[in-house]
């Protein structure tokens, strides 16, 4: 066997270890110099430097057991690989290129995890989980808003780069024997070491501060990542706080209980029929649900320099507008559980995504039983995010998505744009206004998403990739679709109500940052609103369909979580949240966050005025707010 000399690196030889040592500290390294770019580059609340000290010390912590783990199956290799192998030229070469690869699929999670804190203010979380099962729309969206060849290739280079600085560094590793017990005690010492030091972390980020995005700085993202997937259906008593069941049962009685409720079932049943007046006649009603069309973009909702001038004359002078709601996540699969299932969001999964979700109510469903023909509309691909096998098991006759738009003005990777949506569902509504029954149709939106692109000689602006400027073209959409609908026979006897599935991003100190979850509810139609009206009731996404049913006036069954926001008792009135781990309920000003661990935090403060500020000793309110 030939003897390779030492490179002018080094003066005595080094074995494989020294190399997996290298990996090792260069793992940190790069975890570290992300959080360092992530601190100055994202604005964070003001905090104590000792926080700032405590948030890159835990997340030290944290990149160094991610770094073990990493470095656990290369010991793996360099214990099972024999001396003689090792050294082989055809082993040297697979070694270098799948060193290459590791490390330039590390650097590419790196820019990932740069560019996801970007958008979503957060270090992986199910967001990105859900995103690898859908990825035809997710990596489309990708190479249609980044530089992807640039930055694949860039990753690439780094990767060649780091495999030969280390191959110079530990260029005698090859030839350096390595007696069999030892690298059975380097590969078993260091699994034994990552058995115990994962356990010593939990899955939430930590907590060294009260500000969010430093708490999610202080993460790493391969740990996020886990995390994300490993909670997405967890368990919910071995690891959230519980009360007994017969208690939850009679609080939530309480809690939906009103005048006009009739429980039907046992004490472990919510079941209840809602009286009204069987003579009315059946209004159509139109659900349009509306892509990231948070209140932070609307004037009439304190936006100084408005985006959607249409949605505010519409809404101050013609309909209902709700002006203290909140959504149930920020995901458009929250907004359809809560909006159309009334259903409250739990950690982990959507019921939409989750398995025994094949008969959940929906309003479709309810307003099936009235006799109503159903439709969802949607501009992309209906099987996205488990929706369309939703949709069609509970209440919904029909779908139609992108395919079943003909000779678009427009298209992107999710879809047709709002306008040609929008045009289509005006056709289908003519339709189904010339039979015999009413209709009930859901309209998803499109186009506020990323890479933000529409129709030029829309608005005045042309399309640059920036929310904002999709946001206007979102508001002239809607603008086209109520003139065409006004032109209409349907139009005075159909409910119309827009709706926003989630806010455009969750920004903010808490760990529900509330204010980043406020949506806009409005109203629409001569047949029921016969004077504009400001509403300030708290609510959330799970009013949306008690509150429509309501102005129906018609009787129906229901096992809706959520409240009639026009006539059901004001003390009844809350919120229920979900952000990542964490699930919360907002009343009366203050909010409850149970998360991971039995954990509980309380929150005061009215979101229209100032952040939320944790609440260091519970009043009783706070505690019973807890158990609700």
């Amino acid at each position: 066997m030939n003897q390779i000399p030492a490179s002018r690196f080094q003066k005595k030889p080094r074995s494989r270890y020294s190399f997996v040592i290298v990996c090792f500290f260069s793992l940190l390294a790069v975890f570290n110099v992300l959080r360092v770019v992530l601190f100055f580059k994202f604005e964070t609340a003001r905090v104590m430097p000792w926080n700032v000290l405590l948030a890159f010390a835990a997340g030290f912590y944290r990149d160094a057991i991610a770094a073990l783990f990493f470095a656990v199956p290369l010991l793996f290799w360099c214990f099972i690989i024999g001396n003689r192998q090792f050294a082989g030229l055809i082993h040297r070469w697979w070694f270098r290129f799948f060193m290459t690869l590791f490390w330039a699929v590390q650097v590419f999670c790196l820019a990932a995890d740069f560019f996801f804190f970007d958008e979503f203010k957060s270090r992986f979380n199910p967001v990105a989980v859900d995103y690898l099962v859908y990825p035809r729309e997710v990596f489309v969206n990708i190479w249609d808003a980044y530089p992807v060849p640039a930055i694949v290739g860039g990753c690439i280079l780094i990767g060649a780069i780091w495999t030969w600085l280390a191959g110079r560094f530990c260029k005698t590793m090859w030839t350096k024997p390595v007696w069999i017990g030892t690298r059975f005690l380097w590969f078993a010492g260091a699994l034994i070491l990552f058995s115990g030091l994962s356990r010593t972390i939990n899955l939430n980020p930590p907590q060294v501060s009260d500000d969010r995005t430093l708490n999610e700085i202080a993460n790493n993202g391969a740990i996020s990542f886990f995390a994300a997937a490993w909670t997405r259906n967890l368990d919910y008593p071995t690891f959230y706080k519980t009360i007994p069941r017969n208690e939850a049962y009679a609080r939530v009685r309480q809690w939906l209980s009103s005048t006009n409720a009739t429980f039907t079932g046992g004490a472990d049943d919510i079941t209840r029929k809602i009286s009204g007046d069987a003579t009315r006649s059946k209004l159509n009603v139109v659900i349009l649900l509306e892509e990231s069309l948070g209140s932070e973009f609307w004037g009439s909702l304190g936006r100084e320099n408005t985006l959607t001038p249409e949605m505010d004359r519409l809404a101050t002078t013609e309909g209902f507008l709700f002006d203290h709601i909140y959504a149930s996540g920020n995901r458009t699969v929250r907004g359809m559980e809560g909006a159309l299932s009334g259903f409250p969001p739990m950690p982990g999964d959507s019921i939409v995504h989750r398995d025994r979700s094949e008969n959940v109510e929906t309003i479709a469903r309810v307003l099936k039983r009235d006799g109503y023909n159903t439709m969802f509309l949607y501009g992309g691909h209906a099987m996205f995010d488990n929706m369309k096998p939703y949709l069609v098991a509970n209440g919904y006759d029909r779908i139609v998505d992108e395919k079943d738009f003909q000779n678009p003005s427009f298209a992107n990777v999710w879809g047709v744009a709002d306008e040609d949506l929008y045009k289509g569902a005006i056709q289908q509504f003519h339709a189904l206004s010339q039979t015999n029954k009413p209709f009930f149709a859901t309209v998803l939106s499109v186009s506020n998403h990323k890479p933000y692109t529409y129709p030029t000689g829309r608005i005045p602006e042309n399309p640059n990739g920036t929310r904002k400027n999709v946001v206007k073209y979102t508001d002239w959409c809607l603008g086209q679709f109520f003139k065409m609908a006004k032109q209409e026979s349907f139009w005075t006897n159909t409910i119309f109500v827009v709706v926003a599935d989630h806010g455009a991003r969750v920004y903010g100190s808490q760990d529900i940052p509330i204010f980043s979850y406020e949506i806009p509810i409005v109203i629409l139609g001569p047949a029921i609103v016969k004077k504009s009206e400001r509403i300030q009731a708290t609510g959330g996404s799970l009013d949306v369909s008690p509150t429509i049913l309501g102005l129906i006036g018609r009787p129906y069954e229901t096992m809706f979580f959520g409240r009639d926001l026009l006539h059901d008792p004001p003390e009844t009135f809350r919120a229920l949240l979900n952000h990542n781990r964490d699930i919360g309920m907002f009343a009366d000003n203050r909010m409850v966050v149970l998360g991971l661990q039995k954990s509980v935090e309380f929150y005061a403060g009215d979101p229209h005025a100032v952040n939320l500020q944790l609440t260091p000793q519970p009043s009783p309110e706070d505690l019973e707010l807890e158990k609700n």
